[in-house]
């Protein structure tokens, strides 16, 4: 489950849902700030209501976009040079945004698209050799930037040779590639050369777009500053993601209204856990299965770990491979050597047989953390769009993507003119 849009709602209509996220978020915070590793040492079941308990208590677990309809890995709407080198999660969300794009880009007048921390660039690929977008790609990694570049290359040859198969097939306009810079965009200061224009444009006439598909951390909060402080810039089309990894202070709050509320502190904890993918963990508990029970082994190792050394608190635990076939027993023993203690400490079985017992209600507590999460990032995202509109810009928060393939699937639009009822045609039809 995705974060709310609070599309359509008034200024002070989203001010309010801010303060009511914020006393829900407060009521409930000992479940959003729990580690499930925890579940056994800090006894998380009994912070529960004895009421919820008792109804929690017997449940047992329960035993696609259209354009994957056809073929899991291939998305009907991306002709096939676009598709190559492309996993089908990243094909639907860059044809999505970039259609979004395309269209903002129209509705503003813009000359010129800047895509920050476009990592191997397929989004601006997609915007410039299939839209036909001008396109600037600013990544601070040189190794990824190099693979950008040569898979442009391998592209344009695939259309090249498309074309020449399918010659009543004509291309419209020019073809222009995307234009790569390395350089890392620091989140408290403004980049000089996101906002130079390309080819010879007089600065003057330049008007960008800037956009970040699921720009982590702080990056999304550059692109909201360089919107916000540059007049050259017209529109912001941002997705967010990795909440955990924004400044504390400096990321979030953002907006004054939301920082004089009470309760709007967001621990590491919280953020973090709104990165989550519910909808993957609902299909996990439609399957049901022993694949449920990693949560409660790992906190039945906890236990261990905590009588071996009580100062080791929630240490990493790397990837033990096919959980679900091992013994609790098997897993605690290799869950000890990972962390650097003795596998062969003598275990208490009967105390471990009766973590393992309370394997569902691991589960239940989980999934309850999991159906709040999204309210923490519906806060975050609420945050930014107030923040936008207390300087008197426009913005929306939209639903882009099919959040089964993509969780963090709210985009958030704004431009420094009224759009009016036009957002609305930003909405692609199919999801």
């Amino acid at each position: 489950m995705p974060g709310v849009s609070a599309r359509g709602l008034s200024h002070e209509a989203r001010r309010q849902l801010a303060v009511n996220l914020t006393r829900v978020v407060t009521l409930y915070r000992s479940i959003l700030d729990a580690y499930i590793i925890e579940f056994f040492t800090d006894n998380l079941w009994g912070t529960l209501p004895c009421s919820w308990q008792e109804a929690l208590d017997g449940l047992n677990p329960p035993q696609t976009p259209s354009e994957f309809l056809e073929n899991p890995s291939q998305s009907s709407r991306l002709t096939a040079p676009f598709r190559k080198h492309v996993r089908p999660k990243k094909q639907h969300e860059i044809r999505r945004l970039g259609e979004l794009v395309k269209k903002l880009s129209d509705l503003t007048g813009c000359t010129q698209v800047v895509d920050v921390g476009s990592g191997q660039g397929h989004l601006s690929r997609f915007m410039s050799l299939g839209l036909g977008l001008m396109v600037k790609s600013i990544e601070g990694d040189q190794r990824l930037v190099e693979r950008a570049q040569r898979l442009d290359q391998e592209l344009l040859q695939a259309l090249q040779k498309e074309e020449k198969r399918n010659p009543q097939v004509v291309h419209t306009g020019p073809r222009h590639r995307p234009h790569h810079v390395v350089r890392w965009v620091d989140p408290t200061a403004l980049c000089e050369e996101l906002l130079l224009p390309l080819e010879n444009s007089p600065q003057s006439e330049a008007r960008l777009l800037l956009t970040g598909l699921h720009a982590c951390g702080d990056l999304s909060v550059a692109l909201l500053r360089h919107f916000s402080c540059c007049p050259e810039v017209a529109a912001l089309a941002s997705v967010g993601c990795c909440y955990m990894k924004l400044s504390d202070p400096g990321g979030y709050p953002l907006s004054q209204w939301v920082a004089g509320l009470p309760g709007r502190e967001l621990p590491y904890r919280l953020r973090e856990g709104a990165c989550h993918a519910l909808e993957e963990y609902a299909e996990r508990l439609q399957k049901a299965g022993p694949g449920l029970r990693t949560h409660c082994y790992r906190a039945a190792l906890e236990t261990v770990i905590r009588r071996a050394r009580p100062e080791l608190r929630r240490p990493g635990v790397q990837g033990i491979p096919r959980v679900h076939e091992l013994k609790i027993e098997e897993y605690v023993q290799r869950g000890l050597q990972r962390v650097g203690l003795d596998p062969h400490l003598p275990l208490n079985l009967a105390a471990l047989r009766a973590h393992q017992a309370q394997e569902n209600r691991v589960v239940a507590f989980f999934s309850l953390a999991l159906l709040l999460a999204p309210l923490v990032e519906t806060l975050i995202l609420l945050d930014r769009l107030l923040y936008l509109q207390e300087q008197g810009f426009h913005a929306e928060l939209l639903p882009i993507f099919s959040p089964e393939l993509s969780p963090r699937n709210l985009v958030l639009v704004a431009t420094k003119r009224p759009l009016g009822e036009t957002f609305s045609v930003l909405e692609t039809e199919d999801s």
